[in-house]
């Protein structure tokens, strides 16, 4: 059944992002909504193939690839919502088919058995999840941002650009993008002190302590925005300097314990 779900999802994603491709083409600025259904129709058939899996493994299953087949997920359900209010509808094509490669990715891995996990941990992943996904989205809008910036400056009038919001609207954008991702790193650090015993243990040492580096930078990049009005390429380069050690923090420690040692957390 679950490969029946993927296999779905995986044609609605790319059927959506090749026709946003296509709306895209006639009207950058404004493209036709169209895309959003299979778009909506694929979420919620990859939402439906981990929730299949946690009944076949009696829990989450939040492994190495389970956990970035969610924050694909995550991904790709903020640029179908948000897009359209928002005119960034063109990171969609990043990560939908992101979220589709990463959906098969945990199909062809498989599912793994999880630590029982009471409610209180629970939130806490959840919280995770949601707090990687949003940054990850903060981290494309930056790198969307340096490109828009480097086009400009090199008078390089590309008809991208025109699918884009003004760069102070963008920069805008990225800024709350993070400001709502840092409030989730902020809850999941504090629901981890809470919930998560022995969080200064061997296996969870440098998740910890590379969280609160990524959350000191992150928070470090909005109080000097707000403070000394940071801005353009140094905001970038906080923005992915942060997103990096969040992704170390996480999925680098899980790749090293489930992939490279062998070993389940």
């Amino acid at each position: 059944m679950t490969l029946a779900l993927v296999i779905a999802s995986v044609l609605l994603y790319l059927v959506a992002t090749g026709m946003l491709a296509a709306a895209l083409r006639v009207d950058p600025s404004s493209p036709a909504d169209g895309w959003r259904v299979p778009s909506a129709l694929a979420l919620a058939l990859h939402a439906a193939t981990h929730i299949v899996a946690w009944t076949e493994v009696r829990g989450p299953d939040l492994h190495f690839f389970a956990a970035l087949s969610l924050v694909g997920l995550g991904m790709a359900a903020m640029t179908t919502f948000v897009a359209r209010r928002e005119r960034v509808a063109a990171l969609a094509i990043v990560a939908l088919p992101l979220a589709a490669a990463l959906l098969v990715a945990y199909r062809a891995y498989g599912h793994s058995m999880s630590m029982a996990l009471d409610w209180q941990q629970q939130l806490h992943a959840a919280l995770a999840l949601l707090a990687y996904a949003t940054l990850a989205v903060a981290a494309l809008l930056a790198v969307t941002l340096w490109a828009q910036e480097r086009a400009l400056r090199r008078r390089e009038f590309h008809g991208w650009r025109r699918a884009l919001p003004p760069l102070i609207q963008l920069e805008s954008l990225m800024f709350r993008t993070i400001a709502v991702g840092f409030a989730l790193l902020t809850a999941t650090l504090l629901t981890g002190v809470l919930f998560v015993q022995n969080l200064f243990a061997q296996h969870l040492v440098h998740k910890t302590v590379l969280s609160l580096l990524s959350w000191l930078a992150f928070g470090a990049l909005l109080y000097g925005r707000r403070r000394y009005g940071w801005r353009g390429a140094k905001a970038v380069r906080w923005t992915l300097a942060a997103m990096a050690l969040l992704v170390l923090a996480y999925f680098g420690s899980k790749a090293v314990l489930e992939l490279i040692l062998r070993s389940v957390v």
